[in-house]
């Protein structure tokens, strides 16, 4: 039986897995209509861009600092395959988070003629992010034994 920290320590965890990849499937929709937005509106949808993946920032702060709670208070070693895949891509998609929208939104704001090309980057990064998020949480959830 596990014992009541545990369980909401791994409570914590799931529901900030929640908290950092939900945003992302709400910006999707996002992209088509900033891509037809006036500036006015525009200026909106970029705020509420920069408002998600500030959500995304912090949950991700939380279900880092759950997940090493939990592998110090779990059964697993930290040369367990499964947590070293998921931490390499963690470190990789904390980079690509850092390098994939601060600066595209920032071009967007600066340059609204370039509009539909710095969208279709945004909707590509959201989907590398989405994917690296996904491949993350199929690890945590499979435990693969992969060697």
């Amino acid at each position: 039986m596990m014992p009541i920290l545990v369980r909401l320590l791994l409570f914590i965890h799931v529901f900030s897995v929640t908290l950092a990849i939900g945003p992302f499937f709400v910006l999707l929709p996002l992209t088509q209509r900033l891509r037809s937005s006036d500036p006015q509106e525009q200026a909106i949808y970029l705020d509420v861009f920069r408002l998600a993946i500030r959500w995304a920032k912090h949950a991700g702060h939380l279900l880092i600092l759950t997940g090493i709670l939990l592998w110090v208070t779990g059964p697993w070693p930290w040369t367990t395959p499964w947590i070293d895949v998921t931490s390499v891509i963690l470190i990789g998609s904390l980079v690509f988070l850092a390098r994939a929208f601060s600066p595209t939104l920032r071009k967007l704001k600066d340059s609204p003629e370039d509009a539909k090309v710095l969208v279709g980057q945004l909707r590509r990064s959201i989907w590398i992010y989405i994917v690296l998020l996904m491949a993350m949480l199929a690890f945590m959830v499979t435990k693969p034994p992969l060697w």
